[in-house]
């Protein structure tokens, strides 16, 4: 693995029911909320026809937020967005002072989301107006001087794959509403959510830009320096804390805890998928990625969980229990997003601009594929064989070269990657994708195995 496909998270899962709405019956709807499992089983539900699609003017990481006729989402271009999700039109934007790749937590009637200009904001879901905003010590993208020892030496460079930064959970704890997220300042802020007033901060060595899971009362999280913590939510007292390996391009977290009977599960950039103890962090299992990171988040149905990876393109079924690998389905590029899973289906997407919808009965024989029109007009010349190849779309170039890593990335997200994760509600997709369109699309008739 060369600097290539070392790569990048969010989500909304199919029941749009976050802790906070669990607990306090409020309306709510935001990315990580893995906690949950992914309950019944229903028919297999291929992709249908575009509904609509809403064109920002930057690319969209951002993972939506579904709610009460609307669909929240940040873009690159600094705004976030409500947009209807009956016609597709824009119902309001909030012009931010930098890229919007945090994803929106929507509860009650306030939208908070962070920015690239180093604020966490909160907004009046109804009309866009601010409520209030928050001044973190700023955030950036990981990297250094000559990073991960690329050419030529002494140039800053960033990290090509570093997508996203840590996104909003809001919830109630000893009868107190806060909002918890990372910063790229090294802290994990605890905050007032109505007033954005600080609450606590937790110091970690390095960038936060995972998103955090509460659980019981506890926040779980990971960093850049390679630890998951495990945090009081109402002191910000560190519990305990697990590092991962690796080194380089292959150390950090940037994947969003799940918990589910006592277990907390997440990947990392070390490239293995982790089980840990909720209660005091000791390992329990680990499986070995094949060298590729996970970033996305796992979603646990029944007794198997579901994650990507990167440079393997895959997105694995992973017994609970042992952490056996059941099966896997191949992409065709990196699977940084997570999947939104309803009934017997898995819906993600990939870095070639694809979605897929996996029938999980089918153990990855039949699934159905949407391609974004960028990736339709581009794929010939960036693709080789319909599939990313990192040393086909360089032609040649150095990639020991930092700028020939930059130069490739950018030919590849000309394919329009979908590395947002999507949302499923009443019979609807969602997602964003790097040709700066959130995407409806609506799902076909549901189909049991066999049927045509």
């Amino acid at each position: 693995m060369h600097f290539k496909h070392l790569l990048p998270a969010v989500l909304c899962f199919a029941t749009n029911l976050s802790i906070a709405q669990k607990k306090s019956g409020k309306p709510s709807a935001m990315f990580n909320q893995q906690t949950a499992v992914v309950p019944n089983s229903q028919p297999y539900a291929p992709i249908g026809d575009v509904k609509w699609k809403f064109k920002t003017d930057g690319k969209i990481l951002s993972s939506p937020a579904v709610l009460n006729g609307m669909a929240f989402i940040g873009s690159e271009d600094k705004n976030l967005y409500a947009v209807n999700t009956a016609t597709g039109k824009q119902v309001w934007k909030f012009t931010t002072g930098g890229a919007v790749h945090s994803s929106p937590a929507v509860y009650d009637n306030t939208v908070y989301a962070g920015s690239f200009d180093g604020h966490f904001y909160a907004l009046n879901a109804g009309t866009g107006k601010l409520k209030w905003k928050f001044k973190t010590g700023g955030e950036k993208w990981l990297g250094d001087t000559s990073y991960w020892g690329q050419k030529p030496a002494g140039m800053y460079m960033e990290d090509l794959w570093d997508c996203f930064i840590s996104s909003p959970i809001v919830a109630t704890v000893d009868g107190e509403l806060s909002v918890y997220a990372g910063s790229s300042d090294g802290y994990i802020y605890a905050l007032d959510a109505n007033n954005g007033s600080v609450k606590w901060k937790f110091k970690t060595n390095g960038s936060v830009h995972s998103s955090p899971t509460l659980h019981n009362g506890i926040l779980y999280i990971g960093g850049w320096d390679t630890y998951l913590y495990a945090i009081n939510a109402k002191t910000g007292k560190e519990l305990w804390k697990f590092k991962t390996g690796g080194q380089m391009a292959m150390s950090g977290i940037q994947a969003s805890p799940t918990i589910a009977n006592g277990v907390v599960y997440f990947g990392a950039r070390d490239a293995h998928l982790y089980a840990l103890n909720a209660d005091n962090g000791s390992l329990l299992w680990k499986y070995d990625a094949e060298g590729s990171w996970i970033v996305g988040s796992v979603v646990i149905k029944g007794d198997l969980l579901y994650v990507g990876t990167s440079d393997t393109y895959l997105l694995l079924a992973i017994d609970a229990k042992p952490g056996k690998e059941k099966y896997r389905f191949k992409t065709n590029g990196y699977v940084f997003g997570t999947p939104a899973i309803t009934g017997n289906t898995a819906y993600f997407g990939d870095f070639t601009g694809k979605m897929y919808a996996l029938d999980l009965d089918s153990e990855g024989k039949r699934w159905s594929s949407f391609s974004t029109e960028a990736r339709k007009q581009h794929a010939a010349s960036v693709l080789k064989n319909d599939t990313l190849n990192f040393a086909y779309t360089a032609k040649g170039d150095d990639l020991s070269s930092y700028l020939a890593n930059k130069k490739v990335m950018d030919a590849i997200y000309k394919l329009g990657p979908i590395v947002s994760s999507p949302a499923v509600k009443e019979g609807v997709l969602y997602f964003g994708s790097a040709d700066g369109y959130l995407y409806a699309l609506s799902l076909k008739k549901k189909q049991v195995l066999g049927s045509n």
